[in-house]
């Protein structure tokens, strides 16, 4: 009798054991479903006309993208905290982006050419961006993280090779 009962309790424990993992993968695969829908999402930022105007536009995209992100993996979201730890990771990639984002307003000066060309330059930069940093949230919450133990610096080296995925990504869904 004991003997069926071990087995039964192992058993029992094999099915839970599968229904967490099934059930953090489907967290998991959802999370970069989310990540996917707000970088395109972020694309149509571009849109706005006004310069700055967009970059104000496209944060607060990025923001409710993290709090989304963060409600998969139950995480208590904040405001304060997840604001300074985007800026910080964006921090790493705006010599690149700013250079970006400054010719591109400058193209917009040209008539109807110059527009278009900056309207599909922003897109693809402002997706790119809200892409890697998507990514970097769902990894760390993935990985048992928090806002509270987030450290930017440690993020970089990913942060770079998620954005250059992210233009992969971008152009392939324009």
């Amino acid at each position: 009798m004991e003997e069926e009962e071990l087995q039964t309790t192992e058993e029992v424990q094999e099915v839970s054991m599968e229904n967490a993992i099934d059930s953090r993968i489907d967290r998991a695969k959802q999370a970069h479903s989310t990540v996917n829908r707000y970088a395109l999402g972020s694309m149509a930022v571009a849109i706005v006309p006004l310069p700055l105007i967009d970059l104000a536009a496209v944060s607060g995209v990025q923001l409710k993208m993290v709090h989304s992100i963060s409600k998969h993996y139950e995480i208590p979201f904040s405001r304060d905290l997840a604001k300074p730890l985007i800026a910080s990771l964006l921090g790493d990639i705006v010599a690149v982006t700013m250079t970006k984002y400054v010719a591109t307003n400058l193209v917009r000066l040209v008539p109807v050419a110059g527009q278009v060309s900056s309207f599909a330059s922003s897109a693809a930069l402002f997706g790119s961006a809200t892409y890697a940093i998507g990514k970097i949230f769902v990894e760390h919450f993935e990985s048992g993280g928090t806002f509270l133990n987030f450290e930017a610096d440690k993020m970089k080296n990913n942060l770079q090779q998620l954005f250059e995925e992210g233009q992969k990504f971008v152009s392939k869904n324009k």
